[in-house]
């Protein structure tokens, strides 16, 4: 196994050996919960473009990496904040991802994929009203139904901005709910991942936020899939899961926990639409295919070294995650570059890429260490580590 120098505790280096790469399990689909993973952009560095600005995507890349999550048996959950919707991401270059995602699905036998629509074409501001919000939100879902998409009703910055209470929420959701074709997964996308939702659902506090949306989905049960909350913290989202309506599902949005949320207790489960699937896809498949089987103990040990990993990607400031999704991919050959869409890999640290490549190497991530290890050596370079 290759050894290289890595940055540690304040700076210092020192030598690390990586193990041998895990196997994982494999089964088919249906598993006994839905796994969705919002999947990442793959960027064109090599496009002319202004690369804070322009929004250069390597399509081919892009849709083979939905292909290598489906053929784990997973979902995929499209044009989320994984794919840097709002930070590179436009609406424009969304619906092109999900026309393009859509098209691919076609090919793939029992492929399952949802898609993000919001309202982010709409540019928060003083002079923005609830209605526009509502046109907003009904033009982005309309595109999504018209080319055959699922809905995942994104958390909106300008609602956030334009409500003036929970009532404005209600008002706008209620509005949505009742034109939609299909049910929808409601996205409660809590203000460590986007500062500028904060106080959404017209409430700072969580559990009074948790009131009103509760409100919203039993007033359209028959048209929620299910709701992701993404808060970081386990009691909230089992305590709202355990208030859902029947028939109504909690797909966790827990990147610290969702472990133990997806396994569930004696009163129920969380199935799972996660940033984290994407570069821990593999032990996600295998994790599930235990699951089948009865086997809990099995789904722990796979899952276990994953939640170290993944708690560092996520780290405050949580926003920046994706450059940790990205650089997963790069080191285990999805990509041949560690380049972002609005320049977005420069978001991290030296030290923390190093400390990602051990929580990888220790849950057997890395699929292939030597080309892992050649790639580390790399970005060490570019940060002065020979």
């Amino acid at each position: 196994m290759p050894t290289l120098t890595l940055p540690g505790a304040e700076g210092r280096l020192a030598p690390y050996t990586t193990g041998a790469p895990r196997e994982f399990p494999v089964a088919k689909p249906p598993f006994p919960r839905i796994a969705l993973a919002a999947a990442h952009l793959v960027a064109d560095p090599l496009a002319e473009q202004d690369p804070w600005l322009d929004v250069r995507i390597d399509w081919d890349r892009t849709i083979a990496f939905r292909r290598h999550l489906w053929s784990l048996g997973l979902g995929v959950a499209e044009a989320m904040d994984t794919a840097q919707r709002g930070m590179g991401l436009d609406w424009a270059g969304a619906q092109e991802l999900i026309r393009r995602s859509l098209d691919a699905m076609k090919d793939v036998p029992g492929a399952v994929m949802a898609s993000g629509a919001g309202t982010d074409h709409l540019a928060p501001g003083p002079d923005v009203t609830v209605d526009d919000v509502i046109r907003a939100y009904e033009e982005q879902c309309s595109a999504v139904e018209g080319m055959g998409g699922r809905i995942i009703l994104m958390a909106s910055r300008a609602l956030a901005r334009a409500a003036r209470g929970p009532d404005d929420y209600v008002r706008v959701y209620d509005r949505i709910l009742r034109q939609v074709r299909q049910p929808v997964i409601i996205h409660w996308l809590g203000e460590m991942f986007d500062p500028a939702l904060e106080g959404y659902w017209g409430h700072h506090d969580h559990w009074k936020a948790m009131e009103v949306a509760l409100e919203v989905i039993a007033g359209h049960a028959a048209r929620v899939d299910g709701v992701k909350i993404s808060l970081l913290d386990k009691e909230k989202e089992i305590a709202m899961r355990r208030r859902l309506p029947e028939g109504v599902r909690m797909y966790t949005g827990d990147d610290f926990n969702y472990a133990e949320t997806i396994a569930g207790d004696s009163e129920g489960h969380s199935d799972a639409l996660l940033g984290i699937f994407d570069p821990i896809a593999p032990a996600v498949g295998g994790a599930l295919a235990c699951l089948s089987r009865d086997d809990l103990q099995g789904f722990h040990d796979i899952l276990a070294p994953t939640v170290p990993l993944s708690r560092h990607i996520f780290k405050a400031p949580t926003r920046f995650y994706k450059t940790g999704v990205v650089f997963m991919a790069w080191l285990n050959g999805h990509q041949d570059h560690f380049t972002m869409v609005g320049g977005q890999q420069s978001a991290r640290s030296i030290g923390h890429f190093a400390e990602l490549f051990r929580l990888a190497d220790k849950a057997g991530l890395l699929r292939d260490p030597d080309l892992a290890a050649a790639r580390m050596r790399q970005i060490l370079a570019v940060h002065g580590v020979s």
